[in-house]
């Protein structure tokens, strides 16, 4: 079981461990994959200068599911990660929560390294879309896909991320500098109202909704309203965002074609004998299923019926969040149905990854912040970090 793929020692700083979906100059980049065994950056992230550049010191690479779109990293070329009582983990989180790292910085597109801090008592902060550059992480589906933050208390996720947010001219989806600066504010923003997602919440499990009433009492206690709205909309996310996102990691993965670079099959005699093997042989069933599927999204007869339809889902989705974040400072759900997951459960059910998007993908297709504390999840409207962290200081450690 292996937490780092590729470590670095001696180095001064509080060490922060790195999903393997973040490039390095001096280590390996793999994405959990086989495709991209012993790939080697010519240049280092965007994210990874400015942790630099700020003291903080690289302790790794940590291992992930490939190309980071399962449930809790499952899929990895390099194994799985598994707690002594056959849980499964992320090793970033795993590497957090035994004080090996300070902080760790993941690359969200499917939700695992808000589960993964939910499910081992984290914090783990998703910014605002555009905040945080990702210039130089392995793309994934570029208009959803958020760098992140994950500690084990407030201060520190919060003090990491100022160091990384921040407008950068090599990232197009970048956002100007007077926006970031709301995400560095100084000063955390109390709330007064928070709303519950009624449907999210009824359709999660038992523990997850004593952690949800946990939370709700400690707002309260705190002076805040809290009040349950009707969010039968927001379960729209989940088919929209599987959609959105497996068509543009289908596009993303074509790079991968064993001639530029990443793993050559042995076994061809023509150049598609090359593309098709190589791919083969690389990638697992997971992605491939989801190349397969973003794929005839994408075809003419499916684009209108279910990539166009995805797109404007998200739409209708930011309008809804306009709508709420007018009444409330904050929505309070779960980021998941379980508090705990192992081998098994994605044994019996393979894409169950797209099946937790249900909790993920709300605010994955519009691009709001999102914060994990006590185990349960916080969603504000966009450049609110400062408010969904002052509500997360009032959960700390109540999810672990």
């Amino acid at each position: 079981m292996e937490l780092y793929l590729a470590k670095q020692d001696g180095q001064k700083g509080k060490k922060i461990a790195l999903d393997d979906m973040i490039l390095t100059k001096d280590m390996p980049t793999t994405a959990g994959s086989k495709m991209l065994e012993n790939y080697m950056s010519l240049f280092d992230a965007e994210v990874v200068e400015r942790l630099t550049a700020s003291g903080y010191a690289i302790g790794g690479k940590a291992n992930v599911g490939e190309m980071c779109i399962d449930l809790l990293g499952e899929t990895s070329y390099y194994g799985a990660v598994e707690g002594e009582d056959g849980t499964l983990m992320t090793a970033s989180a795993m590497l957090v929560k035994n004080g090996e790292a300070e902080a760790a910085i993941g690359l969200d597109a499917n939700g695992t390294p808000r589960r993964a801090a939910a499910l081992n008592g984290l914090v783990c902060i998703k910014p605002t879309y555009g905040t945080v550059s990702r210039f130089g992480t392995v793309s994934i589906a570029c208009s959803g896909e958020t760098v992140t933050v994950t500690a084990n208390d407030v201060s520190t996720a919060k003090n990491v991320l100022d160091a990384i947010v921040g407008h950068d001219d090599k990232d197009g989806t970048s956002l100007p500098e007077e926006k970031c600066a709301k995400v560095k504010a100084a000063e955390f923003v109390p709330a007064k109202r928070v709303a519950v997602a009624k449907s999210l919440t009824e359709s999660a499990g038992e523990t997850v909704k004593q952690k949800i009433a946990a939370a709700i009492d400690a707002f309260k206690a705190n002076g805040i309203e809290v009040v349950e709205i009707d969010d039968s909309l927001l379960l729209t996310a989940k088919n929209a965002w599987n959609i959105l996102m497996s068509a543009e990691l289908c596009n993303n993965v074509s790079r991968y074609d064993g001639v530029k670079y990443g793993y050559r099959t042995k076994n061809y005699t023509t150049i598609d004998e090359l593309y098709t093997n190589s791919r083969t042989e690389a990638f697992g069933e997971l992605l491939k299923t989801a190349i397969l599927f973003g794929s005839e999204t994408l075809s003419d007869y499916n684009y209108m019926k279910m990539y166009d339809k995805g797109l404007r889902i998200r739409r209708v989705l930011s309008e809804k969040f306009d709508e709420i974040f007018e009444s409330f400072d904050a929505i309070l759900m779960p980021v998941s149905a379980k508090s705990a997951y192992t081998k098994a459960d994605t044994e019996a059910n393979k894409y169950i990854a797209y099946d937790e998007n249900l909790y993920t993908a709300p605010a994955t297709i519009t691009g709001i912040p999102a914060v994990i504390a006590g185990g349960v999840q916080l969603l504000g409207k966009a450049f609110s970090e400062n408010v969904l962290l002052d509500l997360a200081k009032k959960l700390e450690g109540a999810g672990k």
